[in-house]
C-alpha cells in the first residue's frame, strides 16, 4: 500500500489561484475525502494529484516517491471520473479492461483480473452490454471496475455519484467503502455532499477558496469546527450561529436581556449550536419565541427567536407547540461554539450556563 504526500501544492490560472498552499497527507490503505463547494479547488486538488494539470509550484509524493513532473501514465493511478468515461461502442467487459490491452497486459493476466472485479462488482449477467443498456448505478460499477483491474494501490474519485439518485446514491456509498476496505487501497475522494464525506472518510479535508479550512476525522469536525464555516458547513440542519454582545454578567444573545451565556465581553462574537442539541425544557434557561415549523416526518424543525437572532430547534416528529408559543431552551455547556466573527476563527470561552441547567439538559438526552 502507498500513502500520499502533499506539500505547499499551488496552481494559478493565469491571475487566478486555484490552490493556495495545500499541504496534506494520506495514509496507506486509508480514505480521504476532498470536500466544500463549488469552485473551492477540490478538484483541481484531485487533478493536480492524478497530473491532468500541471503544479505551479509544491510537491507530490506516493509511496515515498516523487511524483510531480511524471504524466499520469507513469504515476500507477487508478482514477474514476464524474462522467464515468466510459466507450459507448465497447462492451462492459472491454470497456473494464480497456486500459490493460493499451498497456500489452496478457489476455490471461487481463481475463484473471476482469474476473476478480466482475466477482466484487457482481457484474457476470451484463459483460455483454453496451453503456447505453446499463442504469447509471451499473455504469457506475463498469468505472469501478475499471479502477479495480488497474491493481494500482492509489486510486482518486471525483464526485462519483453525483448522477445518481438519493437511495442509489446510498447503496454505492457503502459498496465503495467495503471495496477500498477490501482491497485495502489508499483513496482520495472528492465530494460537495457532507453525508458522502461523513459517511465515507477516515479523514476530511474542508476546502474554501483554495484553501484548506479545517483537516480532522468526521467526529472532530462535527464536535469542534476549527471555523464559522466548517460549523455551518457540516451538520444538517446547519449549526445555528447568533451574535452575541456584552451583557452585565458576560455575554448574552444580541437583542435579549439574557441570560449570560459564555465568559467576557461578547461584542463581534458568534455562538455557535446545532439543533440537535438544543432542548425545550419547562425551565429552561433561555426565553424564546416559535417563529416557524417544519415537519420533516422523524422530526420537526422549530425557528425560534432569542433576542433579534433566530436559531434553529431540531425536535423528534409532531410537536404541540404552535407558532408564538413562548419557550425555553436548555443545552450542555459542551454544545456551545465561540467564533470571532470578523475572521470567523474558533475562541475558546468558558460556558458560564450553571451546573444544573446542564444535568437538566443532560437527564433529557436519550
Amino acid at each position: 500500500m502507498s500513502g500520499i504526500e502533499i506539500r505547499n501544492l499551488n496552481k494559478r490560472w493565469a491571475s487566478f489561484d486555484a490552490v493556495k498552499d495545500v499541504s496534506f497527507e494520506v495514509k496507506p490503505g486509508s480514505l480521504t475525502v476532498l470536500l466544500g463547494p463549488s469552485g473551492c479547488g477540490k478538484s483541481t486538488t484531485l487533478r493536480l494529484i492524478a497530473g491532468l494539470d500541471a503544479v505551479t509550484s509544491g510537491q507530490i509524493s506516493v509511496g515515498g516517491k516523487d511524483i510531480t513532473g511524471q504524466p499520469p501514465a507513469k504515476r500507477g493511478l487508478a482514477m474514476v471520473f464524474q462522467s464515468y468515461a466510459l466507450f459507448p461502442h465497447l462492451s462492459v467487459a472491454e470497456n473494464i479492461v480497456f486500459g490493460l490491452k493499451v498497456r500489452r497486459v496478457p489476455a490471461g493476466e487481463r481475463a484473471r483480473r476482469l474476473n476478480k472485479a466482475v466477482d466484487i462488482l457482481g457484474l457476470g449477467t451484463l459483460l455483454d452490454r453496451k453503456p447505453s443498456q446499463l442504469s447509471g448505478g451499473q455504469q457506475q460499477r463498469v468505472a469501478l471496475g475499471r479502477a479495480i483491474v488497474a491493481e494500482a494501490s492509489v486510486c482518486l474519485m471525483d464526485e462519483p455519484l453525483s448522477n445518481l439518485d438519493a437511495q442509489l446514491r446510498h447503496e454505492m456509498r457503502k459498496e465503495i467503502r467495503s471495496i477500498q476496505q477490501s482491497l485495502g487501497m489508499t483513496m482520495v475522494y472528492v465530494t460537495h455532499d457532507q453525508i458522502e464525506a461523513m459517511s465515507l472518510a477516515d479523514q476530511v479535508i474542508l476546502m474554501r477558496g483554495g484553501r484548506i479550512e479545517q483537516k480532522a476525522e468526521p467526529a472532530t469536525l462535527y464536535l469542534r469546527p476549527a471555523t464559522s464555516f466548517a460549523a455551518r458547513f457540516i451538520g444538517t440542519p446547519p449549526m445555528n450561529l447568533v451574535s452575541l454582545t456584552d451583557g452585565p454578567a458576560g455575554a448574552i444573545v444580541k437583542g435579549s436581556s439574557g441570560p449570560a451565556l459564555v465568559e467576557g465581553n461578547g461584542d463581534g462574537l458568534l455562538l455557535g449550536l446545532r439543533p440537535e442539541e438544543i432542548r425545550i425544557e419547562q425551565d429552561g434557561v433561555v426565553p424564546a419565541v416559535i417563529r416557524g415549523i417544519e415537519y420533516h416526518g422523524a422530526d420537526s424543525i422549530l425557528e425560534c427567536s432569542i433576542g433579534d437572532q433566530l436559531l434553529q430547534v431540531r425536535v423528534e416528529g409532531i410537536r404541540r407547540q404552535s407558532v408564538g408559543d413562548q419557550i425555553r431552551l436548555g443545552w450542555l455547556p459542551e454544545a456551545m461554539h465561540v467564533f470571532d466573527g470578523a475572521d470567523g476563527n474558533r475562541i475558546e470561552r468558558r460556558p458560564m450556563i450553571g451546573h444544573a441547567a446542564a444535568e437538566r439538559a443532560l437527564r433529557l438526552v436519550p
